[in-house]
């Protein structure tokens, strides 16, 4: 079972929404060097609607760890589909999602809280001043009002948010609850519960988070009122009717009072009882589920917001990744700019796309915008397109050109070539592998030879391959054997129009750039001028 949020949040100081990472190459979907180039932060902003810490986190833990089951993502879609169809079910959810948004600090605060004593003053939102008895109260509130406002909610028709709400449901039946709800008893075989207690004879504290205790402070008085009145001496030589006078003595003893008691709560009922919330599976299923409604009520709030057509994905099996998008923008872009160009793109038997265009033309972003939609479909989001069938990655790899270091050894075509053979390593049939540019940093005839080897060695494992190149060459030579798609991005009046298009860009338009960042020719024959 994958580990949940709240669990990973366990060994931290304080909860982190961005704390999950990619696996390592070849054990995940995607690798760290996918999600950087891919811009997955970019992706997490656009469609983060969350409410809640938890929710958050959830959703950019499935951007880092998107899923590879088409039963799992069909199940999520599925209640995306049920909550838009059913708006009752929907606001119900999004009260108890936004009810837990307005305390779930309550309850990080009493299990990840530092401590400061009993007279420090708490400045940081991650301290706890005094005995804890306010934070105590409040952080277990959180979880008792989120079980109470889950038990109204009728029972969803989808498995996945059914399980979802019985998640939650079910946190009734544990131990964790029945500390919180109380009274735990502090025993010589350590905290027990009510049920756990029910069989029991054996001396215990009953612990009820308040410094204010009457039967403890009534028993104090009983035995100091008991000594006075059967054990006369000098020191207690008072009549039982001047006890209320007396009691002005006791207001010193009051004073170590409040400390003890409250120092005695603290640590041995408060953070023994936290580190068992902290450590419950229970508490943590129930947040992830928490988590998990939430991420899909901002699926929805996404679609909502995004100025163009949205779709979830059609998932299909198949023998090889295949890819159909009819009008798909870029979500990150797209969200900025209603008007962003739209693209179609098909990518079915042919496996392996080569695109070429002059610099700036929107390669890169196209590619980006084809990734971040995979990526979307697979943690059961909307994707921006007006339709989109697609089957499940096992593997997402987006490659580009990397600066070599002084330690490895290899250059920069060394450093490349080893990051192309882990993904060639990793990648079987069903995995999606775009790669920006091949074997550079080496002569012109090596780079038709190395990447001719390796976009062949692609093309026979059967994935789906994405080239990147400014290497018209090596595209004709594939189109002469008539392997995969040549496509270029689109110019007119010297200007990209960012739509893909059939062909073969035989132009780089590389002195346009230069004159656009100002070090053309002319340009550097200018600062020449100037600085003499």
């Amino acid at each position: 079972m994958k580990e949940t949020v709240f669990q990973n949040w366990q060994q931290a100081a304080w909860p982190e929404i961005k704390s999950s990472k990619p696996l390592a190459t070849g054990e995940g979907v995607i690798d760290q060097s996918a999600f950087d180039t891919m811009e997955v932060d970019k992706v997490f902003e656009s469609i983060n609607f969350a409410s809640t810490a938890i929710g958050q986190a959830v959703l950019y833990r499935s951007l880092t760890q998107p899923s590879a089951s088409l039963k799992e993502l069909n199940d999520k879609q599925q209640a995306v589909e049920e909550l838009r169809a059913n708006p009752e079910l929907r606001l119900a959810l999004e009260n108890i999602v936004e009810t837990a948004a307005s305390q779930e600090r309550n309850f990080y605060l009493l299990t990840f809280g530092e401590f400061l004593g009993s007279w420090g003053t708490a400045r940081e939102e991650h301290e706890i001043e005094g005995y804890g008895y306010l934070q105590y109260k409040r952080g277990v509130r959180f979880m008792l009002d989120l079980v109470d406002q889950v038990q109204d909610i009728t029972t969803p028709k989808s498995d996945y948010l059914k399980s979802l709400i019985d998640a939650i449901k079910q946190f009734t039946e544990t131990r964790a609850f029945s500390l919180m709800k109380g009274p735990a008893y502090i025993t010589e075989s350590g905290i027990q519960s009510r049920q756990e207690r029910q069989y029991s004879f054996s001396p215990a504290i009953i612990f009820r988070p308040n410094l204010f205790k009457p039967l403890l402070i009534a028993l104090f008085f009983a035995v100091i009122w008991g000594i006075a009145h059967f054990f006369p001496t000098d020191l207690f030589n008072v009549s039982v009717e001047a006890i209320p006078t007396a009691t002005i003595f006791f207001v010193p003893l009051l004073l170590v009072y409040y400390p003890v008691v409250g120092s005695f709560d603290r640590d041995s009922c408060i953070i023994p009882l936290r580190k068992i919330y902290k450590n419950a599976p229970e508490v943590a299923q129930a947040l992830e589920a928490l988590g998990q409604l939430d991420e899909l009520l901002s699926f929805i709030k996404f679609a909502g917001v995004f100025d163009n057509p949205v779709v979830l994905p059609q998932l299909v099996e198949g023998e090889h990744h295949r890819i159909n998008l009819v009008a798909a923008k870029n979500p990150v872009l797209g969200k900025a700019n209603a008007d962003y160009v739209s693209n179609d793109f098909i990518l079915e038997d042919d496996k392996l796309v080569l695109i070429t265009g002059p610099n700036s033309g929107g390669k890169t972003a196209f590619c980006k915008t084809i990734t971040q939609i995979q990526l979307l479909a697979q943690i059961g989001c909307y994707v921006p397109a007006e339709q989109a069938t697609l089957t499940v990655a096992d593997k997402i790899f987006y490659q580009v050109s990397e600066v070599s270091h002084l330690n490895d050894g290899e250059g920069r075509f060394g450093t490349e070539l080893k990051r192309t053979k882990d993904i060639f390593l990793a990648t079987t049939p069903k995995s999606l592998v775009v790669l920006d540019e091949l074997s550079e940093g080496t002569t012109f005839e090596e780079k038709m030879e190395s990447s001719s080897n390796v976009l062949n060695g692609f093309y026979r494992k059967g994935n789906s391959t994405i080239l990147i190149t400014h290497n018209h060459q090596l595209v004709d030579q594939f189109a002469r054997q008539r392997i995969g798609l040549p496509r270029q991005v689109e110019f007119a009046n010297d200007a990209p129009t960012y739509k893909l298009i059939e062909g073969i860009s035989r132009v780089s338009h590389a002195d346009r750039v230069a004159k656009k960042i100002g070090f053309s020719k002319e340009d550097i024959e200018h600062y020449l001028a100037d600085s003499q």
